[in-house]
């Protein structure tokens, strides 16, 4: 590691937000079969040995956190249900402090349970629905015209409109594929002219999610990912050490040609390599 004060950075560092797929495993489409990544054991081996917290932040919302949990431990990775954050996790702390309490969900239960065991109402996106807000997260097969239309007009007759995501890909074993949320995002601004606000990463909102949630400043996490557009770009905003992989989206020339200001502070082959950072 060539600059020492990055090395402080890491050595004093409160916590670490880990991304899912494409930094600790990859599974297919559907976010199924997750393999481990290189390195992956070995990271969650240092982070235990150093006493430092994780949580793991991922922009997927076809399971539920404890759902991406079970599915990490069956790939061998000792994560826990309380320590994975999903965009519907930050968004229970937006809607709450916005006061929303009825909002049209396009996606499935990854979105759903979460917003529910908070308290907030969730309704399908039928025509003449009345709601503060929608939602858009994974919704693939059953995205519809209907559906389409329906969320448009709730969002002209007042609701405010938020997206998981709008990475225009994520990393499967299978490839680059689409991300759902960020086409339909792409529909609903045509059509109306709402802002669409991102609440999983790279916002501002989603760091200090899992800020709170390790008891930690923003600026004393080290933020972990494979795409240049999401967790580094996060990490920046936040004041947080910046680690970017290159075994998803990203790959070594990712990184490079980024301005300065929000090149990674650490530009790694894999996590792996992160582990004997911190053992070092």
């Amino acid at each position: 590691m060539a600059d020492p004060r990055v090395a402080d950075r890491l050595r004093r560092a409160g916590g670490v937000v880990l991304d899912m797929d494409g930094t600790l495993v990859l599974g297919d489409r559907e976010n199924r079969g997750l393999a481990p990544l290189p390195g992956a054991g070995e990271l969650f081996a240092a982070l235990a040995e150093r006493g430092l917290p994780f949580r793991v932040f991922t922009n997927g919302t076809v399971k539920t956190p404890a759902q991406c949990a079970d599915a990490l431990q069956r790939a061998g990775l000792p994560v826990p249900a309380e320590a994975v954050l999903t965009p519907a996790s930050s968004a229970v702390d937006v809607f709450r402090r916005r006061g929303h309490r009825r909002v049209v969900v396009l996606g499935g239960k990854g979105l759903t349970e979460p917003l529910e065991a908070a308290g907030i109402e969730t309704l399908p996106p039928l025509r003449g629905t009345r709601a503060d807000a929608v939602m858009a997260g994974w919704y693939r097969q059953e995205l519809t015209f209907d559906a389409l239309e329906a969320a448009v007009g709730t969002v002209v007759g007042g609701a405010r409109y938020y997206s998981a995501s709008q990475s225009p890909y994520f990393a499967t074993s299978e490839g680059r594929t689409l991300g759902s949320s960020r086409v339909i995002s792409a529909v609903v601004r045509d059509l109306t002219g709402a802002r669409v606000e991102v609440v999983g990463k790279p916002s501002l909102q989603a760091l200090r999610t899992a800020a709170r949630s390790l008891g930690v400043a923003p600026a004393d996490l080290v933020v972990v990912g494979d795409d240049p557009e999401l967790e580094v770009p996060m990490a920046h905003r936040g004041g947080a050490l910046a680690v970017a992989v290159h075994t998803g989206i990203g790959h070594a020339g990712s990184f490079t040609d980024l301005p300065v200001e929000v090149r990674p502070h650490l530009d790694l082959p894999d996590v792996g390599a992160l582990a004997e950072l911190l053992r070092g």
